[in-house]
């Protein structure tokens, strides 16, 4: 079987599959599931284009990673040909744990484990399957590999995923301000002493992609309108499991209802409970909100019918913390308008924060490499660009509640 296939990309045209160990990783069905887990959330309900999934994304950064691994050794940089399957595969699987819509399941229906501890257990049991052929990938994917630039390249300031998700979102989305040359910024690359450094003259290239990324977080990750839909996904699945906890039969499909039925957390998400989690994707929860419309709670219902058909929360962002005054005065209201009790009305009233920093120079800095063959800190070229606004962390804080004539079924 011919496993050197070529994909067609949108973004980057050809994308070559380099190899029959990763053409099998792709093969794999934990990774098909990538196919029917959106990039992007609930985003499509404000940007109609961005219906493109973690499929499509991980592909992209398999495809960069391969340009990285061609400039790296261009410049002499060593890359034994174990490293760049390693690099390729860490890659392809970095975000083969997220769950449907990517962020809602969780803060919801599992319990403090995270995508990224997610895709390890995925690595773990794919490297069992694949006769332990995906070790120092694990290794890469953890940041324990010697080598730290390899890390890097997977998890770093200017990794692969974001090189990718910045001009695929842009691109889907339709927002021109995200749309970054991630060819040249990795054409810019180079190592020293077994770190990622950025030559002097993509100092600029530096510098729009920091701005691009403030944009995206801003106007697209953090729009109002996606924010509020996402919290009400949140809010569906967690009123499905308290009622599920109660003995209320909800229709879901098998998958869906074991994670409502048990309490899932990091200390018993083993391997069992990651087949059933390989079998859950986006479409079990649109087909279960469509039947959940259905059901007599009104919190469950309402929520559901909200985001099906997009009738969604109003929402206020401001510079400043909400005032318990102000939220309690739009629970009152809730709570009078429709006859039902405070715990119901905060599943429609309600606050929060949300940040963005789009450099972080205490985790990972940027270090650039002069003709000279002298290495500077970015934060320190203050004369050719100022990176004080991007590294610091701006907070907005928001408040949810009804529309005056929202129409509750």
């Amino acid at each position: 079987m011919n496993k050197l296939k070529i994909l067609n990309d949108p973004i980057y045209g050809f994308i070559t599959i380099p190899n029959s160990l990763i053409f099998d990783l792709i093969q794999h069905r934990y990774f098909q599931r990538l196919r029917r887990i959106s990039q992007m959330g609930m985003s499509y309900l404000v940007y109609p284009g961005a219906h493109h999934t973690r499929f499509h994304h991980a592909i992209g950064c398999l495809h960069l990673m391969q340009k990285a691994v061609t400039v790296l050794r261009f410049k002499g940089v060593g890359i034994s040909k174990q490293e760049e399957q390693a690099l390729y595969v860490a890659i392809l699987l970095h975000d083969i744990g997220h769950g449907p819509f990517s962020h809602a399941m969780e803060h919801s229906i599992v319990n403090g484990v995270s995508h990224e501890e997610i895709s390890l257990l995925f690595m773990e049991q794919l490297n069992l399957e694949f006769n332990s052929k995906l070790n120092l990938a694990i290794q890469i994917f953890k940041g324990e590999y010697p080598r730290k630039f390899m890390c890097q390249l997977v998890a770093g300031q200017l990794d692969m995923d974001r090189s990718d998700y910045l001009k695929r979102d842009s691109f889907y989305t339709g927002v021109s301000e995200g749309n970054i040359n991630s060819e040249r910024l990795i054409t810019m690359l180079h190592v020293v002493n077994d770190e990622l450094v950025v030559e002097e003259k993509g100092i600029y290239s530096v510098e729009k992609f920091l701005i691009a990324r403030r944009f995206m977080y801003w106007q697209v990750y953090l729009h109002k309108t996606g924010l509020v839909a996402e919290q009400l996904l949140i809010r569906v699945l967690q009123r499905a499991k308290e009622l599920t906890g109660r003995g209320i039969h909800l229709p879901s499909s098998e998958a869906l209802a074991f994670f409502l039925k048990h309490d899932i957390n990091d200390l018993n998400f083993n391997h069992a409970v990651l087949n059933v989690f390989a079998q859950l994707d986006d479409y079990d929860i649109v087909s279960a909100m469509k039947e959940w419309q259905k059901e007599d709670d009104f919190v469950l219902k309402n929520l559901c019918n909200m985001i099906i058909n997009r009738n969604l929360l109003k929402i206020k962002i401001k510079d400043e913390p909400v005032k318990h005054k102000t939220l309690q005065m739009h629970i009152d209201d809730f709570v009078k308008t429709y006859g039902v009790s405070d715990y119901e009305a905060k599943y429609f009233v309600f606050n929060g924060e949300v940040s963005n920093q789009a450099y972080e120079p205490k985790q990972k800095v940027i270090n650039i490499l002069y003709k000279s063959g002298k290495i500077e800190n970015i934060d320190n070229v203050s004369v050719k660009l100022n990176l004080l606004p991007l590294s610091k962390t701006v907070t907005k804080y928001y408040i949810c509640y009804p529309k005056e004539k929202v129409e509750m079924v």
